[in-house]
C-alpha cells in the first residue's frame, strides 16, 4: 500500500493519498483547491487517481474534490449521512453516496466508511485495511473527528454557519461516536487527522501529525469521561474555551455543500501599471499589498489591504476579503501566480492582475503609535482584534473585542465619526485588520507591539 500525507501549514490542513501499487489505483482524501500536488504525486508514483472522497463538508477551506474529479475522471464518494440540510446538494453524475459501514476497494486496499457525527452531522471517518497483509485495519483517517490530543469542535455550525444551539446535539453525537466507534477499535490502529496545531477546528490540537487509538485512549482528556459515561462533564469541557470562528467559514460551508466553482481555463496573470491600478480601484477593485507589514506601514497604498506573503496569507485572506470583489496583487512577478493559487484555497478566485511595486501609487503613512501614547487618544475606541480567549486572559480596560476574522461582516457596528485604535497580541494581526478598516474609510491607527507592549508599559 502506498500512503502520503500532504499538509498546508497556513490552514493547518492535512489531505491524504492512498494507493495500490499492484493495480496502479489511488484515492485522495480531503483535497484542497490547488490540485496540482496530487496530480504530480500520482504521476511520480505511476498511479492513477481513481477515487476521491471527503470526511465532511469543510468550513475552513474550499474543497478541491470536484475539481480533481473533473480533471481525472475519478469516482467521487461523499457522505449521505446527517439528514436533511446537512448533506451535499450537488451531483455531477459521477458520485456515489456513502453510508455508515459502506466500503469500497482501491486496488487491494479496503476503505470502510464510519459515520462519526459530532463536529458535523454528516461526518465520516475512513478505516483502511491493506488486504494483502491481512484483514485487520491499519489506520483511521479521522478528518475533524479525533485530532492528536483533541476533538473536533461541535459549535462551528453555531459560530459561523447560521446554526442555532447545534453545539449541544453535536457534543452528544461526538460522545456517542467516541464510545460506539472510536473506542471499539484496536489500540494499534494509526490515527491520521485532518488538521494539526493552529487550526480553529479545535482548541488544543497537537503538532505531531499522527497518533494511535491506544495513545488517545490512554492519555486524552476525554477518554475517561467517555468510558465512565459522564456525558455532562464531557460536553462542558468540549464546549468551553473554543476559539472564535472566522465568519468566512459560513461561506465555505455553503459552497462546499453546493459544489465549489470549477476553475476552468487558468490564464497567466497580467502585469498592471500604476495607472491601471488607480482606475480599477475607483471601480471598487481591492488591492492586496503582500509586502511585509513594516513596508506597508511606511507608505500604505490608498485602498489596499495588507496581507503579507507568508504563513498566514490564506487564513487572513479568508478573514478580511470577500469573493464579490475583484482583486489585484501587489507582489513580485515571480510570486504572483503562487499567491493567486493560495487565494483559491479560501474561494477568492477573482484576481485580475498584479503590480510588482507600489511606485506610482498614492500612499499614506500608517505608522503605529507606541503604547505610551495611548492615553493621548482617550476618546478613541480601542478595538481588540484577538480571539475572545485571549481577551479574557487580559485586556486593555474599555477595549471592545472583535475577532479580526469577523471584521468584513461587522463594519456597520463600528463608528465612522470616532478614532479607532486597533491592536492584537503583538501587532501582526492588527496590522492586517487596521489596513482593511483604513481601506474602508475609517479613522484608524495601530498600537505598536499590541497588548504585550501595553501590558509591559503598565509595569
Amino acid at each position: 500500500m502506498y500512503f502520503q500525507r500532504f499538509y498546508d501549514t497556513d490552514l493547518a490542513q492535512a489531505s491524504y493519498m492512498l494507493g495500490c501499487q499492484n493495480t496502479g489505483e489511488c484515492l485522495v482524501v480531503d483535497p484542497i483547491r490547488d490540485i496540482s500536488q496530487y496530480l504530480q504525486e500520482a504521476h511520480s508514483q505511476k498511479l492513477r487517481i481513481t477515487h476521491v472522497t471527503e470526511t465532511h463538508i469543510h468550513a475552513d477551506y474550499l474543497s478541491g474534490s470536484r475539481q480533481l474529479v473533473q480533471e481525472t475522471g475519478a469516482q467521487l464518494l461523499l457522505s449521505d449521512e446527517g439528514g436533511e440540510g446537512w448533506q451535499y446538494s450537488y451531483d455531477d453524475g459521477n458520485q456515489i453516496k456513502l453510508h455508515d459501514g459502506n466500503s469500497f476497494m482501491v486496488g487491494n486496499v479496503r476503505i470502510q466508511g464510519m459515520h462519526t457525527p459530532g463536529h458535523t452531522p454528516e461526518h465520516m471517518s475512513f478505516l483502511v485495511t491493506d488486504t494483502p497483509r491481512g484483514n485487520q485495519p491499519s489506520m483511521l483517517l479521522t478528518g475533524d473527528f479525533v485530532f492528536v490530543g483533541d476533538l473536533g469542535r461541535p459549535d462551528l455550525l453555531d459560530e459561523a454557519a447560521g446554526g442555532q444551539d447545534t453545539r449541544f446535539i453535536g457534543a452528544q453525537q461526538m460522545f456517542a461516536s467516541l464510545r460506539d466507534k472510536f473506542l471499539t477499535l484496536p489500540d494499534y490502529v494509526q490515527v491520521w487527522p485532518g488538521h494539526g496545531s493552529g487550526s480553529a477546528c479545535g482548541k488544543a490540537l497537537g503538532a505531531v501529525p499522527t497518533t494511535t487509538v491506544g495513545y488517545e485512549r490512554a492519555l486524552s482528556w476525554w477518554s475517561t469521561l467517555v468510558e465512565q459515561g459522564d456525558e455532562e462533564a464531557f460536553t462542558r469541557e468540549l464546549l468551553s474555551g473554543q476559539p472564535d470562528a472566522p465568519l468566512y467559514y459560513g461561506r465555505m460551508k455553503t459552497e462546499n455543500r453546493d459544489g465549489p466553482a470549477l476553475l476552468g481555463d487558468v490564464t497567466p496573470l497580467p502585469e498592471l501599471t500604476a495607472d491601471d491600478v488607480r482606475r480599477r480601484l475607483e471601480t471598487g477593485v481591492r488591492l492586496i499589498d503582500t509586502r511585509k507589514k513594516d513596508e506597508h506601514q511606511a507608505a500604505a497604498p490608498v485602498g489596499s489591504v495588507n496581507i503579507p506573503d507568508g504563513g498566514m496569507l490564506e487564513t487572513w485572506s479568508g478573514w478580511l476579503l470577500t469573493p464579490e470583489r475583484e482583486l489585484i496583487l501587489l507582489a513580485p512577478a515571480e510570486r504572483a501566480e503562487n499567491l493567486r493559487r493560495r487565494l483559491w484555497m479560501v474561494g477568492l478566485d477573482h484576481v485580475v492582475g498584479f503590480i510588482p511595486s507600489a511606485e506610482g501609487l498614492e500612499t499614506v503613512p500608517a505608522q503605529p503609535i507606541p503604547a505610551t501614547e495611548l492615553t493621548q487618544h482617550s476618546d478613541a475606541l480601542i478595538l481588540d482584534v484577538r480571539a475572545k480567549t485571549e481577551y479574557e486572559e487580559g485586556h486593555i480596560p474599555g477595549a471592545r473585542q472583535l475577532h479580526a476574522g469577523r471584521l468584513p461582516w461587522t463594519l456597520d457596528t463600528l463608528p465612522r465619526n470616532r478614532e479607532i485604535v486597533v491592536h492584537c497580541q503583538g501587532g501582526t494581526r492588527s496590522a492586517a485588520a487596521a489596513s482593511l478598516l483604513r481601506a474602508e474609510g475609517f479613522d484608524v491607527i495601530e498600537l505598536a507591539g499590541g497588548y504585550d507592549a501595553w501590558a509591559k508599559s503598565q509595569q
